[in-house]
């Protein structure tokens, strides 16, 4: 990978950031970090590496919002399979969004699973644009400055470090949404079938 144009790194690091902020699962992190090591080792400039990244995040983070905003709601509120779910999951964002929408969405950059479906989620909970847009961007710059910069000082090592970090969390994340559900579920066939009694 070091031994790539600069121009290709800082392509692959825009257009990386940008899927994973629009809502793609890709390893923005991961990018972030590999350039932050690239800059430190001299082969791409790290100012340029942090502007990229905060460019790429805010307006990837805005198309997911516009998505969530036009088809985010519909897709959720449609009839079929687990509609019931879909629509108390939608209703939970937004109540959600209402009392700690700046927050959720300054803090969700830096979490691996919120930092691709919290610009749907808040676009479908029809969270104001301007707040969501404001909020995004704070933690879009923070983001973007602190994981290179971190790994371009400290090295291969630590950035290894912070990746795994974040795979944990999105493993944790993952279990604890998929037991949710399942619980959720039960729960939903627990009450028909009292309703039937």
């Amino acid at each position: 990978m070091l031994a790539l144009p600069a121009q290709f790194g800082y392509s692959a690091l825009f257009g990386v950031v940008f899927a994973e902020s629009a809502g793609l699962p890709v390893p923005g992190e991961t990018a972030l970090l590999a350039a932050g090591v690239m800059a430190g080792a001299g082969h791409l400039a790290l100012p340029v590496v942090i502007a990229i990244a905060v460019a790429a995040a805010i307006a990837g983070d805005n198309l997911g919002y516009a998505i969530g905003r036009r088809g985010g709601r519909r897709l959720l509120l449609r009839p079929g399979p687990f509609a019931a779910w879909r629509h108390r999951a939608l209703h939970r964002a937004e109540r959600f969004f209402g009392r700690y929408g700046q927050a959720a969405v300054l803090l969700a950059r830096w979490v691996p699973v919120a930092r691709y479906m919290t610009p749907l989620t808040a676009g479908a909970a029809a969270m104001p644009w301007r707040r969501f847009l404001a909020f995004n961007a704070i933690g879009a710059i923070t983001w973007c400055a602190a994981l290179p910069t971190l790994a371009a000082l400290a090295g291969p090592a630590a950035a290894a470090t912070v990746s795994a970090a974040g795979l944990l969390m999105t493993a944790s994340g993952a279990l604890a949404a998929a037991a949710r559900a399942l619980a959720d579920r039960r729960r939903g066939a627990g009450s028909a079938a009292l309703a039937r009694v």
